[in-house]
């Protein structure tokens, strides 16, 4: 599992990072990968990260404003022209199928592939579940409605044992397959073989937390619970709270504080106001280090592995 940064900026892009995109590339077996927000020139970032158009799944949207939104009609359309045919599914705000369906109309785009677009209302919900994962979603506090993402991985068995499977006599092939995906079997003696039996411990799913722009809030803490990895936004540097919460926006301090209290892993900041280089995000680092060790700055095209604990 792997999130790729597209853009790291806040407001409008400036030459040391373009506006808000995140790719959540899925581990194997899946190949696909979803984005969260998708600010303008998103598509033009994704020429430079191995992430295929084609291969998106899902798209998940914050909050209406243009730097997390401008993007959007563009990167949908050139889907088409990647190949892309499979069915999209995108959750955002109420006034996203607005948007869309408006764009689209005024320029007569036609889509290659099926749109399926979810409004969400501002409350605390799970909108999405599989075999796999599940994503919960929450109000943050913003000048306008905003949304954070939780995205749970399912806990899975660890690696077989083949020597213990082959001493009970269970030959390679479908019945290890059925064990791997956690079901029991049965041998032609009637005995009945359970994963945890054979299997070495388990994989424990990972979460990832991603926030949309917001002011402190409880929210926040509770979607970022015990995550492997917050991305956060830290729009402005320790000491400029009163001016970071007037336009709905976190200090570096305040991103650290919510991933202290969520007892998260790791905090990836990012949204960074224009008036900070790149040369000074070290500065801004040692700032939320100070509450939080566990915290990086995302540049734009950086990515951050999330791996996965192997509980025995």
């Amino acid at each position: 599992m792997k999130m790729w940064f597209l853009g790291t900026g806040a407001g409008r892009p400036n030459k040391h990072r373009n506006v808000t995109a995140i790719a959540l590339q899925l581990p194997e077996p899946e190949t696909g990968w979803w984005l969260i927000d998708c600010g303008e020139a998103t598509q033009h970032q994704l020429m430079h990260v191995p992430l295929k158009l084609s291969k998106l799944e899902k798209i998940f949207i914050t909050h209406l404003h243009g730097d997390h939104l401008y993007g959007l009609p563009g990167l949908l359309s050139s889907r088409s022209f990647d190949g892309g045919v499979t069915p999209l599914t995108m959750f955002g705000p109420i006034g996203l199928k607005s948007y869309i369906d408006t764009v689209f109309s005024l320029t007569a785009t036609v889509l290659d592939y099926e749109l399926i677009i979810h409004e969400l209302e501002e409350q605390q919900a799970f909108i999405y579940e599989d075999g796999r994962f599940r994503v919960e979603t929450g109000p943050l506090v913003h000048r306008v409605p905003c949304l954070g993402y939780r995205v749970e991985e399912r806990d899975a068995p660890g690696p077989l044992m083949a020597d213990k499977l082959r001493a009970l006599g269970v030959k390679s092939g479908p019945l290890f397959g059925k064990l791997k995906a956690g079901h029991p079997i049965t041998l032609e003696d009637g005995t009945i073989i359970t994963p945890d039996a054979v299997t070495d411990g388990v994989l424990r799913g990972r979460i990832v937390t991603v926030l949309g722009d917001t002011s402190p809030c409880e929210m926040a803490e509770r979607l970022s619970l015990h995550a492997d990895l917050i991305v956060h936004e830290a729009t402005f540097a320790a000491g400029l709270e009163e001016k970071a919460h007037e336009f709905g926006h976190c200090t570096t301090v305040e991103a650290a504080q919510t991933a202290l209290k969520a007892g998260a892993k790791k905090v990836a900041m990012t949204h960074f106001s224009g008036r900070y280089n790149n040369e000074e995000l070290s500065k801004l680092v040692e700032e939320a280090a100070a509450v939080f060790p566990h915290v990086i700055a995302a540049t734009d095209l950086s990515m951050v592995e999330i791996p996965r604990v192997h509980e025995r």
